[in-house]
């Protein structure tokens, strides 16, 4: 096992946020998203929404992490909130730019949080998919992926948000081997997003195996996992809806922490807690209105793997 205050290519040390002046759930992709919860057309839910990412982002500064939030202060961009899906950070200096399948989540890009990164850190080439969506083409980030820096795996579930011609692009380009499987929940419906049913770690990943629908690639992927010296910790499908697999490995001050809500931690056992707690600290973020949007916080947090300016 690593040690939990050693560095690690897989647990960043910033993180992007947005946080929403006019918070709404995005009706438009309410279809594959059984995640969202009912909203009531006229509910004023931009309050509490910002009053949640703004604490959370003090949480995360005071463990040491550096956050970089920008406003969004419009109100046709509902999931502004979720910034991973439309680029990812990797070391080297590489920045990814996505297509997304919800024209309204096109508009959320945004130029200058790349100009930050530029500013900020060293950024060698930016490659920009987005040009893939008039083809129907769409990889919606590290949502639509589960990253594992250290073995260089993409782990991603088969959707509509995933095309796996851009996975392959995107997989060619930043040196990364796909693996894709089918997940779907209790009711057999597909999971749209990777990210909400796993979350790799440095020392261990998180994962909802009863939703992987393929025995064989099931034990494949345990494979995979163990093998990269890995602990693997079972999550129920109860546990995955309360967004246990929605969270983020960390680098603070006094080394790593996984980012997560509260409504996730409250989920997860005991014996689960301790395996975690080996390596990582838990550092809970209260975000109940942000989640009824159907993600939770590791869609709010946008790793940065880029290395700093002097």
């Amino acid at each position: 096992m690593r040690g939990r205050t050693s560095y690690s290519i897989q647990a960043p040390a910033a993180v992007v946020m947005v946080r929403p002046h006019h918070f709404t759930v995005n009706t438009e992709t309410a279809a594959d998203n059984r995640f969202q919860a009912e909203w009531a057309a006229g509910e004023d839910l931009g309050p509490l929404a910002f009053a949640e990412i703004s604490r959370a982002a003090e949480t995360l500064r005071s463990h040491g992490v550096d956050v970089h939030l920008f406003e969004d202060t419009g109100t046709d961009t509902p999931d502004s909130v979720f910034p991973n899906n439309w680029f990812s950070t990797h070391a080297g200096g590489h920045v990814a730019i996505y297509p997304m399948k919800a024209e309204s989540r096109r508009r959320e890009r945004r130029s200058d949080v790349v100009e930050m990164l530029k500013a900020r850190y060293r950024v060698q080439e930016v490659i920009d998919y987005s040009g893939l969506e008039p083809d129907g083409l769409f990889l919606e980030g590290t949502g639509a992926m589960v990253l594992d820096h250290i073995d260089r795996v993409a782990y991603a579930v088969r959707s509509d948000r995933t095309d796996p011609i851009a996975l392959e692009r995107f997989s060619t380009h930043f040196g990364f081997e796909p693996m894709v499987f089918d997940a779907h929940d209790g009711d057999g419906v597909p999971v749209y997003h990777t990210n909400v049913l796993m979350c790799v770690a440095t020392d261990f990943a998180m994962i909802g195996l009863d939703m992987l629908t393929d025995p064989a690639r099931r034990r494949e992927i345990v494979a995979r996992l163990e093998h990269s010296g890995r602990r693997v910790i079972a999550l129920s499908n109860e546990q995955i809806a309360r967004f246990a697999g929605n969270a983020l490995e960390l680098h603070g001050r006094q080394g790593r922490i996984l980012a997560l809500s509260a409504t996730a931690l409250a989920a997860l056992d005991g014996e689960q807690i301790a395996a975690i707690e080996e390596s990582a600290t838990l550092v809970a973020l209260d975000i109940p209105t942000i989640e009824r949007a159907g993600g939770s916080v590791r869609c709010t947090l946008a790793g940065v793997h880029l290395t700093p300016r002097p």
